[in-house]
């Protein structure tokens, strides 16, 4: 049985667990404290990060590596497009929201409010969290200027740039840190994407102490 070591409210493993349902690919899912060093756990990533995925007598971990794995040996339906400056593009925004969005906003934000309470770091850093609501304005902005232009944020067809993004998105409107009258765009576009069968599981994430917020997993938010 294919095995993914995640954590419920990683964009990361979300990304990951988005792929593997489009796939329609059968996966177990373990939750790994990862925080606590686990020699198990190190032992199938010395990095110590989640995802991890066991799959084709394999240990994968880097959940980009792993969805282009996966979009490689399971073509159906595609994630990534034909055309080499296609796929640029799908591999740049994966990046912007794995690095700079996660850096300006997830980690201000939902690291602040939910990691830090879960592996016993202390309280949210104000000025943190400031700065997160401050950066997630203009990243929604930027996603509003893409989807002036397209359908989806890559081009005309929902590629895995859209499930990067959707990872982060959904992980902070579980705490409701999305402000969905910002963009009618941005709106739109995640009411597509949240009412894929992929999503289902996702939505039904609970994380012991907090409670998701109303509109979660409403499908008509």
């Amino acid at each position: 049985m294919n095995r993914l070591y995640h954590v419920p409210l990683s964009p990361f493993c979300r990304k990951v667990r988005l792929v593997l349902a489009e796939k329609k690919i059968e996966v177990e899912l373990v939750e790994e404290r990862y925080w606590e060093q686990d020699p198990d756990f190190l032992r199938r990533n010395p990095a110590g990060k989640v995802p991890v995925l066991r799959m084709d007598g394999m240990t994968m971990s880097e959940s980009q590596a792993i969805c282009e794995y996966l979009d490689e040996v399971v073509p159906d339906p595609p994630l990534l497009p034909k055309t080499a400056q296609d796929r640029y593009e799908v591999r740049r925004l994966c990046a912007w929201f794995d690095d700079k969005f996660h850096h300006e906003v997830t980690a201000n934000l939902l690291y602040e409010r939910v990691n830090k309470k879960l592996t016993k770091q202390g309280y949210p850093e104000s000025r943190n969290v400031k700065a997160g609501a401050k950066a997630i304005k203009y990243h929604l902005d930027y996603m509003t200027w893409l989807l002036d232009q397209r359908r989806w944020l890559a081009g005309d067809q929902m590629t895995l740039a859209d499930f990067a993004a959707a990872a982060h998105i959904s992980a902070l409107d579980y705490i409701s840190d999305v402000d969905w009258n910002r963009s009618a765009n941005v709106r739109d576009w995640y009411a597509k994407i949240k009412s894929r069968p992929a999503f289902r599981r996702l939505l039904a994430d609970q994380v012991p102490g907090f409670p998701p917020s109303r509109q979660y997993a409403d499908l008509d938010f």
